[in-house]
Formats: C-alpha cells, sequence, structure tokens
C-alpha cells in the first residue's frame, strides 16, 4: 500500500454512486459537453463554425487526455486552459473556437451546479427511502406505550411510534426544502470575463439579442430551465450556502435519530441492527454498542461544521471575484455532500432493522407509571365522594416514601400498595389496578401518528414510488 493519505469519505463511507458525481473525470465529462454545447448555440446563431468541428468534439467528450491536461497544467498554472488544451489536441481542427468567448467560470461554475442538482437528486432518493422505512415502523408501534423524556427524565407517557412520527416530521421538511432547491436549479449561462457578455457581444458584432438568445440556448442545451439574470465572475456564492444548508438540515434530522437510538439503546429499550458475526467491543465481548448511530452523528457534526464555511465565502467575495472560494470549494462542497450520502445511508440501514424490547419498555413504564397515575387516583376518589386536599397530602406523603424506597434503598416502587393499604382511598380500590393500565395515559398519540402517516406521509411516498426500494449496503 502507497504511504498517501486517503479520504475516509471516499474509502469508507460514501457510496459509489455519490463519489463518481463528484469525481474529476465525470467534471471534465461536463466540460467539454459545455463547450460543445457553446460551440453549437454559437454556430446556430452565426458564427463561423463548421459541423466537422463540432463532430470532433463530440467524438472526445468521454475519453479524456488527463496526462496531457496534467503536463500542460505543470507548465501554464491553469487548470481550465490545460484541458482546453488537451481536448484541442484530440480535436486539432476545433481547436480554434473551443471555449470562444468564455471565461474559465463558464465550465467550473456551470458544471458545479450540475453535479451539485444531481447530488441534491440523489440525496433526495436516499430521505425518501428513509421516511418509508420509519413509516412502517411508526405505523407498527403507534400504539405501543413508551415513557416520555423531558430533561432526559422520565415525563407523561407517549408511544414508540409517535416518538418515530417526530423522526418523519423532521425528515418531511427537509424533504420539502430539499424539493425547492432542486426545483430551482439555477446555471451560470454565458456571462463572460466579468459577468457582461461584452466578450460575446463582440463575437456577434454587438447583437444584443444573439447574446441572450446564446446565455438561453446553453442552459437549455445541458438540460435546465433556470439562470442566473446576474452575475459577476462568478455565480453568487450565496447558492453554495444555500444548498449546504439544506443538506444541514438534513444533517440535523440524522443527528437527532442518531442521539435518540443510542439513548434508548442505553436504556435496552430500542436497538440498531446488530449482526449475528459483529463485534461489540474488543475488550466486552458482551457488548452491543450503538456504532452505526454514533457514525452517524460523528459524520453529522462535520456535515454540520461546514456551512458556516460557505456562508464566510459568499460574504468575503470582493466586487465582481477573487479566487479564494476555489480551493475552498473543492474541498467544502464535495465533502458535505459525501458526508451526507454516507449519513443517509447509515440512517436507512439502521431505520430498517430497529429491534424493540417491548418487555423492557413496560417494566420502565411501570416503575415510573404511580406516581404518573396519582392525579387519576385522586380525581377517582374525589368523585366517590372523598376530599381532595386530604386525599391530596396522603399521595404527597405516600410518594415522598415510595421515592425513598427506590432512590434511598434500591427496591421497586411500591407506591400503589400504599395506597391500596390505605382505608382513605378503598372506595376505588378494586379499580386501581385498571386505572394504570399504560394505554389510558398515551392521549392521542397513537391516533396522532397514524392521521400523520395517513395525511401526510403516504400521499408523499406514493407520489415518490418510483425512488422507493433501495437497500443500505454498510461493510463499516
Amino acid at each position: 500500500m502507497a504511504m498517501t493519505y486517503t479520504d475516509p469519505l471516499t474509502t469508507r463511507y460514501a457510496t459509489k454512486p455519490m463519489l463518481e458525481n463528484f469525481s474529476e473525470e465525470h467534471r471534465m465529462v461536463l466540460w467539454r459537453k459545455l463547450w460543445v454545447a457553446l460551440a453549437e448555440s454559437e454556430k446556430e446563431l452565426g458564427l463561423n463554425i463548421t459541423d466537422e468541428q463540432i463532430a470532433q468534439m463530440k467524438a472526445h467528450i468521454n475519453d479524456i487526455n488527463f496526462d496531457v491536461a496534467r503536463a500542460r497544467e505543470k507548465v501554464v498554472r491553469h487548470d481550465v486552459m490545460a484541458y482546453v488544451y488537451a481536448y484541442g489536441q484530440q480535436c486539432p481542427a476545433a481547436m480554434p473556437i473551443i471555449h470562444l468567448g468564455a471565461t474559465s467560470c463558464f465550465v467550473t461554475d456551470n458544471s458545479d451546479a450540475i453535479i451539485y442538482h444531481d447530488g441534491l437528486v440523489m440525496l433526495r432518493k436516499k430521505v425518501i427511502n428513509v421516511i418509508a422505512a420509519l413509516a412502517k415502523f411508526a405505523e407498527k408501534y403507534a400504539g405501543l406505550p413508551t415513557l416520555g423524556f423531558t430533561h432526559l427524565q422520565p415525563a407523561q407517557l407517549v408511544t414508540v411510534g409517535k416518538r418515530a412520527g417526530l423522526w418523519i416530521q423532521d425528515l418531511m421538511l427537509d424533504l420539502e426544502n430539499l424539493d425547492y432547491v432542486i426545483e430551482n436549479t439555477r446555471l451560470r449561462g454565458a456571462k463572460g470575463t466579468t459577468g457582461t457578455q461584452a466578450s460575446f457581444l463582440d463575437l456577434f458584432d454587438g447583437d444584443h439579442e444573439k447574446v441572450k438568445k446564446l446565455d438561453e440556448m446553453i442552459v437549455e442545451k445541458m438540460g435546465f430551465k433556470s439562470k442566473f439574470a446576474l452575475s459577476g465572475q462568478t455565480y453568487t456564492r450565496k447558492y453554495d450556502y444555500n444548498i449546504l444548508s439544506v443538506l444541514s438540515q438534513i444533517a440535523q434530522s440524522a443527528y437527532k435519530f442518531g442521539n435518540d437510538i443510542r439513548l434508548l439503546q442505553n436504556m435496552k429499550e430500542i436497538e440498531e441492527p446488530f449482526e449475528k458475526s459483529q463485534i461489540g467491543s474488543s475488550a466486552m465481548a458482551y457488548k452491543r454498542n450503538p456504532m452505526r448511530s454514533e457514525r452517524i452523528c460523528s459524520l453529522a457534526r462535520y456535515a454540520l461544521s461546514l456551512p458556516v464555511n460557505a456562508a464566510v465565502t459568499a460574504g468575503t467575495q470582493w466586487l465582481e471575484r477573487t479566487l479564494d472560494d476555489s480551493a475552498n470549494r473543492r474541498l467544502v462542497m464535495a465533502q458535505t455532500f459525501l458526508s451526507l450520502d454516507a449519513i443517509l445511508e447509515l440512517y436507512l440501514n439502521v431505520a430498517d432493522g430497529l429491534v424493540v424490547y417491548e418487555k423492557t419498555i413496560r417494566k420502565h413504564i411501570m416503575a415510573e407509571l404511580p406516581f404518573m397515575s396519582t392525579e387519576v387516583i385522586l380525581m377517582e376518589c374525589v368523585k366517590a365522594g372523598g376530599d381532595r386536599q386530604e386525599l391530596h397530602e396522603l399521595i404527597r406523603e405516600h410518594s415522598m416514601d415510595a421515592a425513598a424506597v427506590v432512590k434511598k434503598e434500591g427496591g421497586d416502587n411500591d407506591l400503589i400498595a400504599r395506597i391500596k393499604g390505605d382505608d382513605a382511598f378503598g372506595a376505588i380500590k378494586d379499580r386501581i389496578d385498571g386505572l394504570l393500565a399504560p394505554e389510558n395515559f398515551i392521549g392521542r398519540a397513537k391516533e396522532q401518528t397514524l392521521e400523520y402517516l395517513r395525511d401526510e406521509v403516504k400521499p408523499m411516498l406514493e407520489k415518490n414510488k418510483d425512488c422507493l426500494g433501495a437497500t443500505s449496503h454498510i461493510s463499516v
């Protein structure tokens, strides 16, 4: 093995399709497609460009001569001009008209916008499949009571499915924002060196309409509808921030899910998938650690840190442009997409294989429910003719004594036994056990969950059924 650094996102976490989308090979193919679109449009608008020149360019779109380009870049210290040179070596007849009238950002910015769009579409499919997996889980456990937690302290009961519904709702909000960004993809188009289109105006002898048409034709030929009306040399870098902001929101949702699973696995209530031969700890063989959920959180924390970088880049683009965005964007944009790709693969894997331990959940409920049920017991006693104030004081005393048994002696919660043994509660003694059914304390959690799935989630899944069916393959 060569002694060089390798990026873990490339070697361990991200999927092949996303890696291919951000590969140098794919980027260079897009550059050549853009140069072809430029030449074709200029020819159609009347410039002296021949069919032979365009045919040569089309014939060599995919066979990138990287060796020639890299050798040339060492000489000229300019990547775009190096690849123009390399393309020209394969297309000698077309060499005079490749990149005609354009500046470097014609290929860099337009190809970036396309790559980001396609990356967003890939991530969108993953988000939809995660939602589908969670929806099955939420529906199955919509009515299963479980302890709710506020401040990480036991609180009023919710249901396992309702909690999953909250995870789904976060992703549904993310999907709305993701769809907006995808639908409003904009290319830079053909704007020239400082965005004025002066070079193209010269090419077309001052014909403004042809220059405007050129801008539109290139965008259309690349398969898009929208372009930036104005640009400096680059499209506004706020656009990059908008994209990363949406990816950050998805990472936030995944982070919340991953943390919840880690907490629940600690309680032995819900576990992420654990394979037969998987090792939980190198030292403690009995352990089943939530390693995938931890990895979700780890990668999400990294992804969350990147949008601020894009924000700073957007805010520090001097006048029509400065090149300090270039090296930064090569890192930040790709890394965020690759991180989200890995996060969503993990999210789908975990969501599709969650294990629920219902008896443990029930045990935890019954350890806390006696305290939560006291208000119901109090009200039923009052209905039976008891004195509220007197009964309230008795319940308070019994509760303090029962809490002392739990906290100081390490015993079980005996509050209900104490209440049953107190003659003041004799009128409802035989009904107390019935009042303690966990299902009586979940409010509309089940109904809320099923209604949300029916009214919002399932229609979205039906609308996007062509995206469903993805599986996750986690190798590490």
